[in-house]
């Protein structure tokens, strides 16, 4: 009974800000400029669709690390599973990621992304959103776009 009423604010929750963002938000030049900046990031990341479709055909995988390397500091047991939770509640915020999809595994600050997506540019946004996160040292994606029914 718990597990329906959590489930139940959730869903309210989630059916609010739809709504507050569909009838408020969308034409708000604030809420635009948000995904500009999302887009200047990806390009500078090299994770736009092009890029990410070129270079998953020829290795198999995307990878990106960080410009500035933590050196020998090993990220602790604990600290990859909140690097992993962190990055989870992201993809759970996000609208054009499904956290089901995705599975996120952390070592020692390198993080690994698997699972199905719809689209390369949902590979560069779920690499970025990965890259963002405290701790992160490096991103390493064999996500794959899978192919729809009719295409």
């Amino acid at each position: 009974m718990k597990d329906f009423f959590i489930g139940l604010i959730v869903g309210a929750f989630l059916t609010a800000g739809t709504g507050w963002y569909f009838v408020c938000a969308r034409k708000d030049p604030r809420v635009t400029h948000a995904w500009d900046a999302v887009n200047a990031k990806l390009t500078a990341w090299h994770l736009g669709s092009d890029e990410i479709g070129a270079e998953l055909s020829r290795t198999g995988r995307v990878l990106r690390r960080q410009a500035t390397d933590f050196g020998a500091a090993m990220a602790s047991a604990s600290s990859d599973a909140a690097i992993t939770a962190k990055i989870k509640a992201k993809y759970a915020l996000d609208r054009d990621l499904s956290v089901f999809s995705i599975s996120v595994n952390t070592t020692d600050g390198r993080v690994t992304l698997a699972g199905d997506v719809s689209s390369h540019r949902q590979i560069g946004k779920a690499m970025l959103v990965a890259l963002e996160t405290d701790g992160v040292r490096e991103v390493n994606s064999t996500l794959q776009v899978k192919k729809t029914a009719h295409g």
